[in-house]
């Protein structure tokens, strides 16, 4: 990994490019943060930030591939090695952001083949471990009509389902029905999870649920989308199959997000009961 991104093998891929221990050992030498992924093929595998190097378009990088950013390649990845690099890309964020003890502000190091850091300070000794935040996505619907919204950052003409992160001591089905009311105004019944995802930007769980709503006004006062619609199952079919298609008028999130998967159980008729 470089600030982020991925080693990406493009011949014959693209599939992610693995390199065996000597090939880091510059980096190894150097204290890189290392984080052990799992085992695949009877071999240990981890992902080594390298962030540190100068050029990562030069030497040797260049002969093993180009660092990608993780967003845009995992869609073209298999499953498994997608998951693998979301894993990497939350874990080596997660590292460079606590670099220093929220008890006593003295530095910390890598600890657990990279599932924690331990303060340095031996008065201290605190031990800190990754987070990950959960957020309720959810497909709001009313007969045959779903609700979605667009926020000012959004391409033009994406539009998604609503979605929000949990607050401390609620269940799902309370904030789920809390961030429907808050984004749209609309009043909301019979919440039911249908799926989740792991969200590596930087280390969020999705949670996809469906949730029906009583009525159809929508009210927009507190500014959290720029707008909000209801649409119909050809509308969202075609949006759907538009989904990657940045000049499309209307169109959703591409097929490897939660809210495209909520999106086509609706149109086909797999909601939960």
């Amino acid at each position: 990994m470089h600030e982020l991104r991925g080693l990406i093998e493009l011949d014959g891929g693209p599939t992610l490019g693995w390199r065996g221990a000597i090939d880091v050992r510059p980096w190894l030498d150097q204290g890189a943060t290392t984080i052990f992924l799992g085992m695949a093929d009877f071999a240990g595998h981890f992902a080594v930030d390298v962030s540190a190097a100068d050029d990562p378009k030069g030497p040797p990088f260049a002969d093993w591939g180009k660092f990608i950013d993780v967003r845009s390649i995992a869609p073209d990845l298999k499953p498994g090695e997608a998951a693998a690099l979301a894993q990497a890309r939350s874990m080596i964020d997660w590292h460079d952001r606590h670099g220093f003890c929220a008890r006593c502000g003295n530095p910390t190091q890598v600890a657990d083949a990279g599932y924690s850091r331990h303060c340095r300070n031996d008065t201290c000794k605190a031990s800190h471990f990754p987070r990950t935040d959960p957020v309720v996505i959810m497909m709001v619907t009313r007969g045959d009509r779903c609700l979605l919204g667009r926020s000012r950052h959004f391409p033009k003409g994406s539009y998604s389902c609503l979605a929000g992160f949990m607050e401390p001591g609620e269940t799902i089905e309370q904030a789920v029905s809390r961030e429907i009311m808050e984004e749209a105004g609309i009043a909301t019944r019979h919440v039911r999870y249908h799926a989740s995802q792991p969200w590596p930007f930087p280390s969020s769980l999705m949670i996809g649920c469906f949730a029906e709503a009583t009525s159809e006004a929508i009210d927009l006062a507190d500014d959290e989308l720029e707008d909000a619609r209801w649409f119909d199952r050809d509308q969202v079919r075609a949006m759907m199959e538009r989904s990657l298609d940045m000049e499309a008028p209307l169109r959703i999130p591409p097929p490897l997000s939660l809210a495209h998967q909520l999106a086509k159980a609706w149109i086909e008729g797999r909601e939960p009961a």
